[in-house]
């Protein structure tokens, strides 16, 4: 059985919004006797909205009903209706990433969006999700290679590394098309941190100079050249570490190929003839200064399969499967919607469980994006098909360590395995807990990172919960 269903994606970041609708194919696989088991054969972009600036009230501040009224444009030169689409996500990123944000978009689009996945990206989450859009970790996983993606915008270059598909390092830089700003043929803003690079490499520019595309070529060689460094092409400078916004790479592994996206991706291949400052920015000379730099020798450029359109090219399939029998759910809180999903890697899996706490805490810091953020996520990983009784205790003792920041909130700890042990590691996790937290624990459910999961209501006699699987699909 196929049915085919129409998906939207939308896209809000610093710079700009976009809206992508894909209509996506998805047939049962299972057998008649079986549980369905709904796989996406198929996904075709049937629009591309114009990029627009994303409309704000202040520097990080959302004007819900600027973008509403985008979205409600884009919905009709579509030639689409909200009551046509079945599934879809909403995409915060960049500066715009902040709590109050989601809400207010939630509210904006509550008619054109009403149930789909609201999600805010920090820089770690944004870099993986662009590098998954122009598909580095296809390509990783293709080639059994460390492949990097440069998703470069308008204020920042989020960066994530892929080996054979899973995430392996993140960085975020302040190296963006639009951290200067020209406007009449004077400059119109400079970011602080571009003050400060201008300053330490004594290129002399300032706000309501007269443009000198010397000056700003050396600015945007210089940004190239950082982006050198943080890929380990040449030695890392004092520069560096101011631009980097979170951390920089750790470098204790080989690039073997790099892909780029973002904004500033479209401007290496395009050649300025005109006007430099066609988009009011640097970006194409950012863009030139990327394309002639050492990147490309040093590190081979695969294709990417989206550039501005890399963080998100559509969402959507809603996957319905039921939890193994095994299962451990002392939660009195279902159902439960839209939980982001933390995937642990198969070379964090080949590591002792003593070591799980550590990784487990580092992942969880990539959904946490400002104090009093409680987008907490779901831990999942395949588990061990045996186990005995002192690892089991072992493996929970790590998961509450790795999920402390999940002991600080409200909301239940949520753990998804592949194999069958949620019941005795579920039940672990709760004697160790008490009354202190709930416990949700299902196996036999398969997620990958970028994943939202719902989870309803026990059935069965209390064996079972259904699980809606949403994933967000960057590529296909």
């Amino acid at each position: 059985m196929k049915e085919s269903i129409l998906s939207v994606g939308i896209d809000i970041g610093t710079s700009t919004t976009q809206l992508v609708f894909s209509r996506i194919t998805i047939e049962n696989t299972a057998s008649m006797i079986s549980v369905p088991r709904i796989k996406i054969a198929d996904k075709e972009v049937i629009y591309r909205s114009d990029i627009h600036f994303t409309p704000l009230k202040s520097t990080t501040e959302i004007d819900g009903e600027k973008v509403r009224l985008i979205v409600k444009h884009e919905y009709e030169k579509a030639g689409v209706t909200p009551e046509q689409v079945q599934t879809g996500a909403v995409i915060i990123t960049g500066e715009t990433a902040r709590k109050e944000n989601a809400a207010e978009v939630q509210k904006a689009l509550s008619h054109f969006a009403g149930e789909f996945v609201v999600a805010t990206a920090g820089p770690a989450l944004e870099g993986i999700i662009a590098g998954k859009g122009a598909n580095a970790s296809g390509e990783s996983k293709k080639r059994g290679a460390v492949v990097a993606n440069l998703d470069i915008g308008g204020g920042t270059t989020n960066i994530a590394v892929f080996d054979n598909g899973e995430v392996i390092d993140t960085s975020c830089l302040d190296i963006g098309g639009r951290l200067i700003k020209v406007d009449g043929g004077k400059i119109a803003y400079i970011s602080e941190k571009m003050k400060k690079l201008a300053e330490s490499n004594h290129i002399p520019v300032a706000v309501g100079q007269a443009v000198d595309r010397g000056f700003l070529t050396k600015i945007a060689m210089r940004m190239s050249e950082l982006l050198e460094e943080v890929m380990g092409i040449r030695p890392a400078t004092d520069d560096l570490a101011l631009i980097c916004t979170d951390k920089d790479l750790r470098r204790d592994y080989t690039i073997d190929y790099v892909t780029i996206s973002g904004g500033v991706a479209d401007c290496l291949t395009e050649e300025i003839t005109c006007d430099t400052f066609l988009y009011g920015d640097i970006g194409l000379l950012l863009g030139q200064a990327i394309a002639h730099s050492l990147i490309g020798e040093g590190i081979p450029v695969l294709a990417s399969a989206e550039t501005i359109g890399a963080t998100v090219v559509g969402a959507g399939s809603h996957t319905t499967d039921i939890s193994g029998s095994t299962i451990s759910v002392s939660c009195t809180c279902l159902p439960l919607q839209n939980i982001p999903v933390l995937k642990l890697s198969r070379e964090d899996e080949a590591l002792p469980f003593e070591s799980w706490g550590g990784i487990i805490r580092d992942k969880v810091a990539w959904y946490r994006l400002q104090e009093g953020e409680k987008q907490m996520p779901a831990l999942a990983f395949k588990g061990p098909r045996d186990i005995g009784f002192e690892q089991i205790h072992v493996l929970a003792e790590s998961i509450l360590e790795g999920m402390d920041a999940v002991m600080q909130e409200d909301a239940p700890l949520t753990v998804v395995v592949e194999n069958d042990l949620a019941k005795a590691l579920g039940q672990t996790l709760q004697i160790k807990l008490g009354d202190r937290k709930e416990v949700i624990c299902i196996d036999t459910v398969k997620v990958e990172n970028g994943d939202y999961i719902d989870i309803g209501r026990k059935l069965a006699g209390g064996n079972v919960v259904p699980v809606i699987v949403k994933t967000l699909l960057f590529s296909y």
